[in-house]
């Protein structure tokens, strides 16, 4: 009877260090993963705000144009377009040449026909139209725009 009380007494001994070790490895664990986390989110909130630019809009008053001809006659494009550009010095020049820029777009709208512009692939078509056309230099000597995107704010086809 005594062995078996000093072989339950071992056991019990060998089960609460291996309880004891595993606490202190998931205790490890967990203040690795806490700790790596972190630094992690440190270093990841600076390098967002770092990141983090504001975007820069430039509007262009909303404008009316006959399209070209189709098989219901003549049509009307009532749009409004604002423009995100990557810098400032693009919004500037485009600012400073507003009458030309908006007669590429009139004659750039105007030679589309309705059935063109009416499905979502056609008006993504038109915006990279767009962008291609503005990207001709408006002056001599004139430093590339950097244009990042079209925005269509009105659209009607009638």
């Amino acid at each position: 009877m005594a062995e078996k009380t000093s072989g339950s007494k071992k056991l019990l001994w060998v089960m609460i260090i291996l309880v004891l070790l595993s606490s202190a490895g998931a205790a490890a664990a967990i203040y690795m993963v806490i700790d790596q986390r972190d630094s992690g989110s440190q270093g990841g909130e600076m390098s967002q705000v770092i990141e983090r630019q504001s975007p820069i809009f430039m509007r262009i008053e909303p404008f009316t144009v006959n399209l070209a001809d189709d098989n219901y006659g003549s049509r009307l494009l009532y749009t409004g377009v604002t423009l995100r550009v990557g810098n400032e010095e693009s919004k500037a020049i485009l600012e400073e040449h507003m009458p030309q820029v908006r007669s590429r777009l009139l004659m750039l709208l105007s030679g589309k026909q309705a059935g063109e512009l009416t499905s979502p692939e056609g008006k993504q078509q038109l915006a990279q139209a767009i962008i291609d056309r503005l990207n001709v230099p408006l002056t001599e000597n004139q430093p590339p725009l950097d244009l990042r995107e079209v925005l269509f704010t009105e659209f009607i086809v009638q």
